[in-house]
């Protein structure tokens, strides 16, 4: 599976991966559901770690201490967040069938256990005409750790995110940091559109994002477009060459784009043009 930038959820399988099966340094990133009733052990050895719910009605209990994780939705409710230094034991049960996200980079274990809730984390809209989306922060300069970035972006029907194009691979001045893009999508029969390229190295990838899809974000500029009828969620999380506050310097702009970030409504041509009558028929 090494060097593919796609991982769809199956019947059998969840998407996840290692720094080994990415091909790159940094991010480990999986997906894990739990039935009701179940429980579940895990040790975060070298890795700080977040967990972040998706549908879930879960507790873990970590150091002697109990957190509570529910979420109803992702499209409905914003998050709790389990933060998990390097070395901490913890155990899941979930009270219902619960799925969530688990992701984790290499870190010292400088920041102690702790819940971040919705309104510990910054929450802003981003963007404006059709390329309006919702970002919160829930680890960035905003909300402590060492070397991991989290955020969910919520991208409405027909609107673009990740725009003007931008770009965090150590190229043109940015700095170097991994990323993965775990999709969900309402309806689930929604869809996105992804798209990796970089000029530079001649990359050029266009990808349906569907419900459930893990994306990665190797190198380049990364837009999305969610498509009319489909409202798109995405759950970032992002690892690095940088630590601390140094993770906060902004990414890198698309030259022939970054003008947009002063006129969003991007020239658009008035419709109706010519002889147009409003019709029905495609």
């Amino acid at each position: 599976m090494t060097g593919t930038n796609q991982y769809h959820t199956t019947p059998d399988a969840l998407p996840g991966i290692t720094p080994e099966s990415a091909g790159w340094q940094y991010l480990t990133f999986r997906v894990e559901h739990m039935a009701a009733g179940e429980t579940r052990t895990g040790e975060t050895g070298e890795l700080e770690m977040a967990l972040v719910p998706q549908e879930a009605d879960l507790t873990a209990s970590v150091n002697g201490e109990t957190h509570t994780l529910r979420r109803e939705s992702v499209f409905t409710q914003l998050p709790q967040v389990l933060y998990l230094p390097p070395g901490t034991s913890y155990s899941l049960t979930a009270v219902q069938d619960s799925t969530y996200a688990l992701g984790g980079a290499p870190a010292e274990g400088r920041l102690p256990v702790r819940l971040i809730r919705p309104g510990e984390m910054r929450v802003e809209l981003r963007g404006g005409a059709n390329a309006t989306r919702q970002v919160s922060h829930i680890l960035g300069p905003d909300l402590p750790a060492e070397r991991l970035l989290l955020y969910e972006v919520y991208t409405p029907s027909g609107n673009w995110s990740g725009w003007p194009p931008h770009r965090h691979d150590g190229k043109l001045g940015s700095l170097y940091i991994e990323e993965t893009y775990y999709y969900r999508v309402s309806p689930p029969g929604g869809w996105a559109i992804h798209r990796n390229y970089s000029p530079e190295d001649g990359e050029n990838e266009l990808l349906l994002a569907r419900d459930g899809d893990l994306i990665l974000s190797r190198r380049g500029y990364h837009p999305v477009a969610a498509a009319p009828g489909s409202n798109v969620y995405y759950l970032n999380y992002m690892a690095g060459e940088a630590q601390g506050e140094d993770r906060g310097r902004p990414p890198v702009d698309e030259a022939a784009w970054a003008w947009m970030r002063g006129d969003w409504e991007g020239q658009a041509m008035e419709l109706p043009f010519g002889d147009a009558r409003r019709g029905e028929v495609p």
